[in-house]
């Protein structure tokens, strides 16, 4: 089902249980709140299915592969089909290997660190820092933002026709903005990179939480994804794809369980034969509870149905969007234009506000958790507000004071868990907050703008 098509449904699911759902917080104007955490696109919730599963496992966890006892033996079964059941939630092909890593970031570097000697590689400067800083070994290719999908799919199809006849390379491509929301045409991409020889990675750290990704239907030879986006906790990833240039590389990390023999020489030296499947680049003993997570997690999402989460998502976007559309002073920042399909990740700039000084109001004054800075995607959020490259602004940590312009923005993001009252407590205070003004006073601190305390306007 479409993502149009989905949307036109007016029947839409309960959110998903996660933790955390009844937290309460204090607010500076006295009381408390239902926490209304809305920074999704930074680390979702745990799914209380998750966590209730990740709990049953827990006194049976053992060390893997290497183990002869019970619990071990356990352990290990329980690592390995989850290695299958994510290769099923991405509808892997037949000879992809599935890489268990620490996130997103870890996935990309370790591609990056596979690549064949001479690579090049094609990356849109729109990419989160993930995606787009990990080639440091490699010949690098920015390009420029796209203002259309047709336009990045031509971007791409005329950087690659310039590019030198022979050698491997490779497109690294985000599946939806962690900026903007907005979905890319990664199929059509895959299909131009495969038409002039070349490879292709899909981020999809913010894709595979809202929308199914199929590694297969979408043609990529590679997806990574963190398992803390995807409703699981902390520490977790996968590198999923062709295993050639992975079998090829030297492993990621040197130690055990990359190795399957090491020998000494006569000369005094070392022999080591390294794993050709997925335990190649995961040395060490592995995170058990993370990968149990991931593959819990994938399960959840599963059964709970993709189309009935994103016709949910759907209903929560237009919430927000119709919401903000009614403050003038409020500009929505996007690459494709209102009508483009997207996630629940929405990020504006107010006029006459600093953006760290909205969102401290947000959280001290109505409970509510967004993001503000440049999110870990600098050259993306300096093009949608029309900077200049070298003006200041941080990821998570602008300088100026309450009141003062500064380079960055604020985001709101929401997923499978998210109640409408969150959103629409959401909208309801950005309309106070520019009509009124904020109620307290604040001020920088190490960066970041808290409220005074004890200090109300």
């Amino acid at each position: 089902m479409s993502v149009s098509a989905v949307a036109a449904d007016s029947s839409v699911c309960a959110p998903l249980a996660v933790l955390g759902r009844d937290v309460t917080v204090p607010l500076v104007t006295g009381g408390e709140v239902t926490y209304a955490a809305l920074d999704y696109a930074a680390s979702a919730p745990a799914l209380q299915r998750v966590w209730d599963d990740v709990a049953a496992y827990a006194p049976y966890y053992g060390s893997v592969h290497r183990g002869a006892g019970y619990l071990s033996q356990l352990s290990t079964d329980l690592f390995e089909n989850s290695r299958k059941t994510v290769a099923e939630f991405l509808d892997c092909r037949e000879g992809d290997q599935v890489v268990f890593t620490r996130s997103t970031t870890d996935s990309l570097n370790l591609l990056a660190a596979a690549l064949p000697a001479d690579c090049q590689v094609f990356v849109f400067e729109t990419e989160h820092h993930a995606s787009l800083l990990p080639w440091r070994d490699a010949r690098v290719t920015y390009l420029n933002a796209p203002r259309t999908p047709d336009e990045a799919v031509q971007t791409l199809e005329r950087a690659l026709a310039d590019r030198d006849l022979y050698g491997p390379a490779l497109v690294c491509v985000t599946g939806a903005s962690n900026v903007t929301g907005e979905l890319w045409p990664v199929r059509e991409l895959a299909a131009a990179a495969h038409a002039h020889g070349a490879r292709i990675v899909l981020d999809a750290a913010q894709l595979a939480p809202h929308h199914p990704v199929s590694v297969a239907e979408l043609d990529v030879d590679w997806v990574a994804f963190s398992g803390h986006k995807l409703y699981a906790p902390f520490g977790s990833g996968v590198l999923a794809g062709r295993s050639d240039w992975l079998r090829a590389a030297d492993p990621y990390l040197a130690g055990g369980g990359a190795s399957r023999k090491v020998a000494r020489r006569a000369d005094g030296g070392v022999d080591v034969e390294w794993h050709d499947s997925a335990a190649r680049h995961e040395a060490g003993s592995p995170n058990v509870i993370g990968v149990y997570s991931i593959a819990s997690a994938c399960k959840a999402l599963t059964d709970a149905g993709f189309d009935e989460l994103v016709a949910r998502e759907q209903h929560l976007i237009r919430t927000v969007r119709e919401g903000l559309a009614e403050v003038p002073q409020v500009r929505v920042l996007s690459l494709f234009g209102d009508d483009a399909p997207r996630v629940g990740v929405i990020s504006f700039v107010v006029d006459g506000w600093n953006s760290s000084h909205f969102a401290a109001a947000l959280s001290a004054e109505y409970g509510i958790g967004v993001r503000d800075g440049l999110f870990c995607a600098h050259p993306l959020v300096r093009t949608l507000l029309g900077s200049e490259p070298d003006e200041p602004g941080e990821c998570g940590a602008p300088e100026a004071a309450p009141g003062e312009k500064s380079l960055n923005a604020i985001r709101v993001s929401f997923g499978a868990g998210t109640p409408d009252e969150h959103v629409e407590r959401f909208v309801r205070a950005v309309k106070e907050l520019v009509a009124d003004g904020a109620r307290w006073s604040y001020r920088t601190e190490d960066g970041r703008c808290v409220p005074d305390t004890g200090a109300a306007v």
